[in-house]
């Protein structure tokens, strides 16, 4: 930890409201330009990768201004060198200043980890208050992979919540308008129920594992007869 910065906490953070969020990125041409705005802000800005990869944060307060910092574990060499992240805000003002990456070789021109970072704070500015205080110096789910943490469950990579809601309409539109076309190439129409296989396609396993559904291979290999015919087509 820098001299004069302190842990950061759930209580001592500072809040970066949706309103302060916009008029940064709105006002800040490295995170407005073409080249950045749009899918590249969506995907830097992602809670499942800035929950997971800020660590050790710290910070200062002089006055009106707030320094908050942090490291950014890299996505994709998760055992490399942190990126340092340096946010300046006043608080007072209810206005980012300026953020910054230390070590990245795109920060001259906005990268994701600094975007990540932001992102962290406003995320953290919207939870609900709660009694139990959380600390921020720890290090980041990331870094931990492959040491401490061995593995990561789908739910935990997601925190159990799906990214888009559930919803099987456009696939049953799918579905329709593929019976209608009599598609024949399409495996996931090949796996409905009322599929109707052509003669080849009904000797297949999957296909006479569903058929009889025998415990015993003895059982389930007796069932099966298979005509020269069904050899030759099937070899072909």
């Amino acid at each position: 930890m820098e001299q004069g910065f302190s842990k950061a906490n759930s209580t001592n953070l500072p809040r970066i409201h949706l309103l302060m969020l916009g008029e940064f990125l709105a006002s800040n041409k490295d995170f407005c330009s073409a080249e950045f705005r749009n899918v590249k802000t969506s995907m830097s800005s992602r809670p499942s990768y800035g929950d997971d990869a800020v660590s050790y944060v710290q910070l200062k307060r002089e006055g009106d201004i707030c320094i908050v910092k942090c490291k950014v574990c890299p996505e994709h060499k998760v055992h490399a060198k942190l990126y340092s992240v340096t946010l300046i805000m006043d608080e007072q003002e209810e206005a980012v200043k300026s953020i910054e990456c230390h070590d990245c070789v795109a920060s001259q021109g906005g990268c994701k980890h600094a975007i990540a970072f932001l992102m962290w704070i406003h995320r953290r500015s919207e939870e609900p208050s709660c009694t139990s205080v959380e600390c921020y110096w720890m290090k980041s789910k990331l870094s931990r992979a492959g040491s401490t943490l061995k593995y990561l469950t789908a739910s935990e990579m997601s925190n159990a919540k799906p990214s888009l809601p559930s919803n099987t309409e456009v696939f049953e539109k799918f579905l329709e308008e593929g019976k209608k076309r009599r598609l024949n190439n399409c495996e996931v129409i090949k796996y409905q129920n009322d599929y109707v296989f052509d003669q080849t396609e009904s000797l297949s396993m999957h296909t006479l594992v569903l058929k009889y559904k025998e415990r015993s291979c003895d059982r389930f290999l007796e069932k099966i007869a298979l005509s020269d015919a069904d050899v030759y087509n099937i070899e072909k």
